[in-house]
């Protein structure tokens, strides 16, 4: 999907207008989540939902993941549930999504759960960890390793169902307008990195910074910020970073294969019959492969053709990505200590990630080592 850079920031800075929306979706809504579902003479009901997200409206990839989820579930349920979908500030403000579907004023939200570090200590455990698992293997351990359980247990206490949606693969490290060539060269550095990322910079002195979407390029433009970090060369060139930062960094360290999520509000999901709730896991399970499956092209291409721009492209110096590594289970201790849950979260995810290191270490290292 190709999209003019004006529509971009358009669509990032439409995530800010949708307080007087989210007022009035709540004053039709009742106080607490009520039947949704229509009668059809006496055949099985239908059920309309509304889904608002994160990303700012026909957001590309992730967006469009949300619409391809809606579109598969109704086709699945023969139109017994449609789910229509609002882009960020919409329906809602972009980060109120957890609060309306909690509140069952909407029934659902696309998501990644660090947003939601500031209500639940334990909730980026679950999105993206520093140094932490790729994409097959945090899928592994949410489908397999116990994670999708630990996750369940999580979010119920706030009338909220999760589902895995998507990945964004390893991203990118970020855009700097000066090389990062020792530790010393973070000190002071002003970045837009959101997260336990934030934390593990500023353990290295550095000061993260948290800017809309819509005032990245200005900020990076105008010096407010000195570097900034986004998702991967597909996104990152819509931004047109390329344009007013020097240097590509890589590998992207602090999101080394983000989660994406579907949150639904467990009200609403437990009111649905089997089939209809089935058939919800099967369409994320679809996202989340679909998503995945659309970024890795979709980068590829774009790095592609920023090469071909002349982006120099620089890899973190080892001795720098081996301190902030320290500092990221610095960082990860810290929270494991304030919140009993987060301990045991993270003790499953190092369990399951243990022998994943080992495998990978003699599979796909040894496989990429001999391509070189």
């Amino acid at each position: 999907m190709k999209i003019s850079r004006k529509t971009f920031f358009k669509g990032l800075a439409a995530g800010t207008l949708g307080l007087p929306l989210l007022l009035r979706a709540c004053a039709d809504s009742p106080s607490s989540p009520a039947p949704s579902a229509k009668s059809n003479n006496g055949q099985s009901p239908t059920y309309t939902w509304k889904m608002t997200t994160t990303w700012p409206p026909n957001f590309p990839i992730m967006g469009e993941a949300c619409q391809l989820f809606a579109d598969m579930v109704a086709k699945m349920s023969a139109g017994r549930l449609q789910i229509r979908v609002y882009g960020g500030g919409e329906l809602a403000p972009p980060l109120e999504a957890f609060e309306v579907v909690h509140s069952g004023a909407v029934e659902m939200a696309s998501s990644a759960s660090y947003y939601w570090a500031g209500k639940i200590i334990a909730a980026p455990l679950f999105s993206s960890v520093p140094f932490g698992m790729n994409a097959q293997q945090l899928m592994s351990w949410i489908i397999t390793g116990g994670g999708q359980e630990l996750w369940d247990e999580m979010y119920k206490p706030h009338n909220i169902k999760p589902l895995l949606g998507g990945n964004t693969g390893v991203q990118m490290g970020g855009w700097f307008n000066r090389p990062i060539e020792t530790l010393a060269d973070l000190k002071g550095l002003k970045m837009r990195i959101p997260g336990l990322g934030g934390k593990v910079l500023e353990k290295a002195g550095g000061s993260p910074v948290l800017l809309a979407g819509s005032e990245l390029y200005t900020g990076l433009e105008r010096g407010i910020i000195d570097a900034a970090e986004w998702i991967g060369p597909y996104h990152d060139t819509l931004m047109g970073f390329h344009e007013i930062a020097r240097y590509y960094y890589t590998p992207g360290w602090q999101e080394t294969g983000t989660a994406l999520e579907y949150i639904i509000n467990l009200e609403a999901y437990n009111r649905l019959p089997e089939d209809l709730q089935a058939i919800l896991h099967a369409a994320a399970a679809q996202s989340y492969i679909w998503s995945l499956a659309r970024m890795e092209a979709a980068n590829a291409q774009a790095f592609a053709e920023l090469k071909q721009k002349g982006v120099v492209v620089k890899n973190f110096p080892p001795p720098v990505l081996r301190q902030l590594r320290a500092y990221s289970e610095q960082v990860l201790t810290e929270l494991t200590a304030k919140d009993e849950f987060a301990a045991r979260v993270y003790e499953s995810y190092q369990k399951f990630r243990r022998p994943m290191v080992d495998y990978s270490a003699i599979s796909e290292k040894m496989y990429y080592t001999a391509l070189q």
